[in-house]
C-alpha cells in the first residue's frame, strides 16, 4: 500500500513538474532583444554588395533569419526621427506624432525639434545637447511595453550618434539613452534619464576611442580599384569633406571639427558599436533574470549618404565595414547567450534617392527643386494676389504652414490661397502637385499615395499644404542626396528577423514597418504599443 501511494505522489509530481515545464517553455521569452536601425539603408543594399560581406554579418542575418523582402514605409515624410519613432511604436506620425525631425509650431512660428525638452538637462558635458526627452512623442514603444509585461524589473539602454536615434527608440522608460556629442568626443545623455553617467560610460569616454579612429584617417578596406559596384572615385556628385579640395579617398577627417567628422566616415558606426557591446556586458543585459532589449542605431550611413551618394566608394566602403561591425556583435552575442537566447531584428528608419545629376549622366530624370526660387515667387504671387507675403509661417518636411491668424485677420480665403501658391509653384522645374493636407482625398492621387500621405499628416503639427514633387527630384542640392518622400526608393528599407525562434526563411508578402513592433509583441508575449496599427508576421514553422 506505501508502494503504490508512493508510485501515485511521485507520478502526480512528475505530471505537475512536466506541465510547469511545458508551461514555462510556451511562455518563455529571449534573453536579450537587440534592435539594430541602419541609418539611410536601402533595401538593396542587402545585395548589392553581397559578395563582398562576410560570412558573419548581415549575409549570416540572411542565411539565418527571416528576410522580409518588400517591407515599405507606409507613410510620408520618411525621416530619421519619424522613422526611429515609427519603428518602435508600431504605427505612424498621425498617431504618435513625430512628424519629422523638426516642425513648425502654428501657434508662435517658431521651430520644434523632435526631441527638444527645455525641463531636462545635459549629463555628461557641457552645453545643450543633453536637454533632450522623448516628451514629444505621444504612444508607447515596444521597449516601454516589455518593461511593463516585466514589472519594470528589465532594462533598455538605447544607443546613436543621433540624439533622435537613441532617445525615441528607448522610449519612455528606458533605463538609459546615450548619444553622441562632438564637442569632447562623448557619450552623452540627459537628465531625463539620470544625473550622472554611470562609471563605465565616464571610464569609455576617458579612452578617446573617436580620437583615435579620427587621427588613422578613413582609406578604403579593400585596394580602391576593387570598388566596381561604385562609380568614380572622383565625381562631381560628391560633396567634399571640411578641409579637403576633393571628394577623394583617402579622407584625413582633420579638417573643420574631427571629432564632428567623425559621424561622415564608417569610423561613427564602428565607435557606435564599442559602445553597444561594453553596455551589453557593464549593464549585464540578457543576464538579470528578465528579457532585456539594446536598441542600437547605426547613424553614419546617413552622413555618408548624404554626402556622397547611393553610388560612391564612400558607401561602399562604409557598408562593407558596417557589415563587420555587425558580425562583431553576432559574435558576441554567440559567445555570451548563444543564438537561440537573442532575438535581433534589423531595419532602417527610411531608405533615400539616388543623385540627380548622376541619373541625369546616364539619361535618366530627376532633378533639384529651386527651394529658393519657389519661396520667393510665392511671396511675390501672395503680395500680388491679397497685399500680403507673410501668408506662409513655417516650411518644414516639403510641407507649408500657413499663418492663420493673418488669413483671419485680413479675411483671406484659405481655398484661394492653395490655388495661388499652386500656380505659383507650377511654374517651378519637378513640381507635381500641391495636396491639400486638410482635404487628401480631393488629389488626384492614387490610393496608395493618398493612404501614406494621410498616415503622415498630424493635425496639430504638420503643414496645411504638401508640395509633391516628381519622382527622382527633390528638395536638396546638386551634390550628395536626400529623401522624404513617399516614393519607393525612399520606402523601401530592410526587415530580418534572427536568433530566437526565427527559421531560415524569405517572407515575399508586402509589409509595413508598423508590423516590426506588432511582431515583436506578438512572439513577446506582451501587449503591443499604445498606438500601433501593425499586423504580425507570422513564425516560420
Amino acid at each position: 500500500m506505501k508502494k503504490t501511494s508512493l508510485f501515485i505522489l511521485t507520478l502526480m509530481c512528475m505530471t505537475t513538474w512536466t506541465y510547469g515545464q511545458k508551461k514555462s517553455t510556451e511562455s518563455n521569452r529571449p534573453a536579450l532583444v537587440v534592435g539594430i536601425v541602419v541609418d539611410q539603408m536601402r533595401y538593396d543594399y542587402l545585395y548589392k554588395y553581397a559578395d563582398r560581406y562576410s560570412n558573419n554579418g548581415l549575409k549570416r542575418l540572411m542565411r539565418e533569419g527571416m528576410n522580409c523582402q518588400d517591407n515599405h514605409y507606409n507613410y510620408a515624410p520618411t525621416v530619421t526621427a519619424a522613422g526611429h519613432a515609427s519603428v518602435y511604436t508600431g504605427t505612424v506620425p498621425a498617431v504618435h506624432g513625430i512628424v519629422g525631425n523638426e516642425w513648425t509650431d502654428v501657434a508662435t512660428g517658431k521651430k520644434v525639434y523632435c526631441t527638444d525638452d527645455s525641463t531636462v538637462s545635459t549629463v555628461g558635458t557641457t552645453g545643450k545637447t543633453g536637454f533632450m526627452s522623448p516628451k514629444n512623442m505621444w504612444t508607447s514603444t515596444i521597449t516601454d511595453q516589455l518593461k511593463l509585461a516585466q514589472n519594470f524589473k528589465s532594462k533598455t539602454i538605447a544607443i546613436a550618434l543621433k540624439d533622435r536615434g537613441a532617445i525615441l527608440p528607448g522610449g519612455h522608460s528606458a533605463d538609459g539613452a546615450y548619444w553622441y556629442d562632438s564637442k569632447e568626443g562623448r557619450w552623452i545623455t540627459s537628465s531625463f534619464y539620470m544625473q550622472s553617467l554611470p562609471r563605465w560610460v565616464q571610464t569609455f569616454n576617458a579612452e578617446q576611442r573617436a580620437q583615435k579612429y579620427t587621427k588613422a584617417g578613413w582609406n578604403t578596406l579593400y585596394p580602391i580599384q576593387t570598388y566596381t559596384l561604385s562609380g568614380p572615385d572622383d565625381s562631381p556628385y560628391e560633396s567634399k569633406m571640411a578641409g579637403e579640395t576633393a571628394p577623394v579617398f583617402p579622407h584625413t577627417l582633420q579638417g573643420g571639427n574631427p571629432l564632428e567628422l567623425i559621424r561622415t566616415s564608417p569610423y561613427g558606426n564602428t565607435l557606435t558599436k564599442d559602445f553597444a557591446i561594453q553596455a551589453m556586458t557593464e549593464e549585464k543585459l540578457g543576464k538579470n533574470g528578465t528579457t532585456d532589449f539594446l536598441a542600437v542605431s547605426f547613424s553614419s550611413t546617413d552622413y555618408v549618404g548624404h554626402s556622397f551618394g547611393p553610388q560612391s566608394i564612400e558607401l561602399e566602403d562604409t557598408y562593407l565595414r558596417l557589415d563587420q561591425d555587425i558580425a562583431e556583435i553576432l559574435t558576441y552575442l554567440d559567445k555570451n547567450y548563444g543564438k537561440d537566447q537573442v532575438l535581433v531584428f534589423l531595419t532602417a528608419d527610411h531608405a533615400v534617392a539616388e543623385v540627380p545629376g548622376y541619373l541625369n549622366s546616364h539619361k535618366m530624370p530627376g532633378g533639384v527643386f529651386d527651394r529658393v526660387k519657389a519661396m520667393s515667387d510665392i511671396k511675390k504671387a501672395t503680395q500680388e494676389a491679397f497685399g500680403q507675403t507673410d501668408l506662409i509661417i513655417g516650411e518644414d518636411n516639403s510641407q507649408l504652414y500657413f499663418n492663420k491668424a493673418v488669413l483671419s485677420k485680413m479675411n483671406i480665403d484659405r481655398e484661394k490661397l492653395i490655388q495661388v501658391v499652386k500656380q505659383s509653384l507650377k511654374k517651378q522645374a519637378g513640381f507635381q502637385e500641391l495636396v491639400d493636407l486638410h482635404n487628401i482625398e480631393a488629389s488626384t492621387l492614387n490610393n496608395l499615395y493618398t493612404t501614406i500621405i494621410r498616415n503622415g499628416y498630424n493635425q496639430d503639427r504638420s503643414g496645411d499644404v504638401m508640395i509633391l514633387l516628381k519622382p527622382q527630384w527633390f528638395i536638396g542640392y546638386k551634390t550628395g542626396t536626400t529623401h522624404s518622400t513617399l516614393y519607393a526608393y525612399d520606402t523601401h528599407v530592410p526587415l530580418l528577423f534572427y536568433g530566437w525562434k526565427v527559421k531560415p526563411s524569405e517572407v515575399t508578402e508586402r509589409t509595413s514597418i508598423s508590423d516590426i513592433s506588432t511582431t515583436l509583441a506578438n512572439w513577446l508575449h506582451c501587449m503591443e504599443p499604445s498606438g500601433s496599427i501593425g499586423q504580425i508576421i507570422p513564425l516560420k514553422k
